[in-house]
C-alpha cells in the first residue's frame, strides 16, 4: 500500500494515509487496520464456504452412485432387467472413470485455491480485488460439481431393449476457464514436425488441422503427406493413425485430409477427405478399416456437436449441414443462400465450431468474419472480424480455425496475418495472443496458421502450415 497525506476515506481527517492498492481508497493508520481487519472478515468467510464445499466434494467421492447420470442409467437397468445388466455395468464404470477425473479436476483447482488462501492470510497481503477473485473462483468450482462436462447418455435402439452407453465429446469442453487477461508466451516451442518438409515420422508438410483428445494427445492433418498422425507431448515422433496407402483392397484412402474430430466414445477418428471430396471415418483400432459416412462434398471444416452429430462446411455451396452418423438426411444449419455478406449468407466457409449449447461458429473465410448461428436460427450474427481484410484489430484476414471457450471467447487462426487473435464475448476488437510479427519460422513468428487448440492445461497449439510444424505456446 502506497503511503502519503491525504485525506482518510473513513473519517475524511486530512492524515498520513495509505491507499489500498485493490479499493484505491486512502486510509489513515488508525482506520488502515480497521480496514485490514473487514478483509480479514471477508476471508474467513471465504474459508468457511470453501470448507462446506469441500466436505460435499468428499460426500460426494464418498457416494459417486447417486450422480444423476448414474440415477439415469439405474432406471433404465431396473426398465430392461436382466436383459440388459451386463450393459449396465459396463457402462457404469465408464462413468465412473469420468466421474473420478472430474472430481480429480475439482479437488486439484480447489488445492490450488486453498494455498492461494493460505498464502494470502500468511502474508497478510490481500486486497478487495483478491477476495473477489477468491470467491468468483469457489463459486465456479461450487456451480461445476455436479456439471459433467462433455458426458451425457446415449440411447440407441436395439432389439427388445434400448442400448445405452455414455458419451463423452470433444476436449474442448475441458479446456480450463480462462480469465479475459490470460496470456500465453510470445515465443513458441515446436511440439510437431519442425525438421523439414518430408514423409518421416519427425516431420510434416503442410499441417493443416489438429485436435486434442482426453489424454491431451494431439491428432494432426499431415495434409500434403496424406495422413492423420498422432503426437503425445515429449514424443521426437508421431504415430501414423490413416494414411494413404492403408488397406490392400483401395488404391489409397486419404488425400489430402483437411480438418479431423476425435470421437472417444467410439474410439474413433473422423476425417474430411478433402482430396477426395468425403468425409471418412476411422477405427483406431483398425485404421484399415474406413467409412464412409459424406460424400461429393468440398469442404475444409468440421465438427462435432455432444450428441454426436457431424456438422460439415461446403465451401463452394456457401453452407454448413448437420448430419446423423448412419443417416443420410442433412439439415441446413448455417448459409444456404448464396455467396454474399448477409447475415444470412456465407463466403467459402473453411473451418466450424459448435458449442455445447449447440451454437454454431463459422470461419466465414471470404467475409473475413467469424459467424455465430444459434440453433435453429436464420441468420447469423458476427462474433469477429467483419470490418473488411486487414491487420487492424479489429479485423481479420481470411481466418482459418476457430475455437470458443465456455465463456463465449473467440480464438481465432489469422490466417492471413500471421497471428491467433482472441474476441472476448461480445468485444468489437481482439488481442492478439501469438504471432502478428509477419510470417516468419522464429519462435514469435507463424506463417499462414491454420487450426489452433487448448490442452487441458490451457497451453495453445497451433498448426503452422507452412512452416511444417505444430508450435506449442504455454499458459503464462
Amino acid at each position: 500500500m502506497a503511503t502519503g497525506r491525504t485525506h482518510c476515506v473513513v473519517c475524511g481527517k486530512d492524515k498520513a494515509t495509505s491507499k489500498c492498492s485493490g479499493c484505491l481508497n486512502d486510509f489513515c493508520y488508525s482506520h488502515l487496520g480497521q480496514h485490514r481487519q473487514e478483509l480479514a472478515q471477508e476471508l474467513d468467510k471465504i474459508e468457511v464456504h470453501r470448507d462446506l464445499f469441500q466436505q460435499t466434494l468428499l460426500d460426494r467421492k464418498n457416494d459417486q452412485q447417486n450422480h444423476s447420470l448414474m440415477k439415469e442409467i439405474d432406471q433404465w437397468e431396473y426398465d430392461s432387467i436382466e436383459k440388459i445388466r451386463q450393459k449396465a455395468k459396463q457402462t457404469k464404470e465408464i462413468l465412473l472413470q469420468r466421474i473420478a477425473e472430474h472430481d480429480i479436476e475439482i479437488d486439484h483447482k480447489l488445492h490450488v485455491l486453498t494455498n492461494k488462501l493460505r498464502e494470502g492470510r500468511a502474508n497478510d497481503d490481500i486486497t478487495e480485488i483478491d477476495l473477489t477473485c477468491w470467491k468468483s473462483k469457489l463459486e465456479e468450482l461450487n456451480e461445476n460439481l455436479n456439471k459433467l462436462p462433455a458426458a451425457s447418455i446415449r440411447h440407441t435402439t436395439m432389439p427388445l431393449v434400448n442400448e445405452i452407453e455414455v458419451h463423452i465429446s470433444f476436449v474442448q469442453s475441458k479446456l480450463p476457464s480462462l480469465s479475459a487477461d490470460a496470456k500465453w508466451s510470445q515465443n513458441g516451442i515446436v511440439f510437431a514436425g519442425g525438421c523439414g518438409t518430408g514423409n518421416k515420422l519427425n516431420q510434416l508438410w503442410h499441417p493443416y488441422s489438429l485436435r486434442i483428445d482426453m489424454d491431451d494427445v494431439v491428432y494432426i492433418s499431415d495434409y500434403d503427406n496424406h495422413r492423420i498422425v498422432k503426437w503425445r507431448n515429449g514424443d521426437r515422433e508421431g504415430q501414423i493413425v490413416a494414411s494413404r496407402f492403408g488397406s490392400e483392397d483401395q488404391n489409397g484412402q486419404l488425400k489430402r485430409p483437411t480438418d479431423l474430430v476425435v470421437n472417444s466414445t467410439t474410439n474413433s477418428v473422423i476425417v474430411i477427405d478433402y482430396g477426395n471430396r468425403r468425409v471418412l471415418r476411422f477405427g483406431q483400432q483398425n485404421s484399415s478399416k474406413e467409412e464412409v459416412i459424406v460424400s461429393d462434398i468440398d469442404s475444409c471444416g468440421l465438427s462435432m456437436d455432444k450428441n454426436g452429430y457431424i456438422y460439415v462446411a461446403d465451401y463452394k455451396k456457401h453452407e454448413v449441414r448437420r448430419w446423423e452418423i448412419g443417416n443420410t438426411d442433412k439439415a441446413l444449419v448455417a448459409g444456404g443462400n448464396g455467396m454474399g455478406d448477409g447475415l444470412d449468407q456465407l463466403d467459402s466457409p473453411t473451418h466450424i465450431f459448435v458449442d455445447q449449447d449447440y451454437a454454431l461458429y463459422v470461419s466465414d473465410t471470404g467475409n473475413h468474419r467469424v459467424m455465430k448461428w444459434m440453433q435453429n436460427s436464420k441468420q447469423g450474427i458476427i462474433v469477429a472480424g467483419g470490418h473488411g481484410k486487414g491487420n487492424g484489430v479489429t479485423q481479420l484476414w481470411n481466418p482459418r480455425g476457430i475455437f470458443v471457450d465456455e465463456l463465449g471467447t473467440v480464438y481465432v487462426a489469422d490466417y492471413g496475418n500471421h497471428r491467433i487473435m482472441r474476441w472476448l464475448k461480445g468485444a468489437i476488437e481482439g488481442t492478439i495472443l501469438a504471432g502478428g510479427n509477419g510470417p516468419g519460422n522464429r519462435a514469435d513468428q507463424l506463417n499462414s496458421p491454420t487450426n489452433l487448440s487448448f490442452d487441458k492445461q490451457g497451453n495453445l497449439y497451433v498448426t503452422d502450415f507452412h512452416n511444417h510444424r505444430v508450435q506449442k505456446f504455454d499458459l503464462s
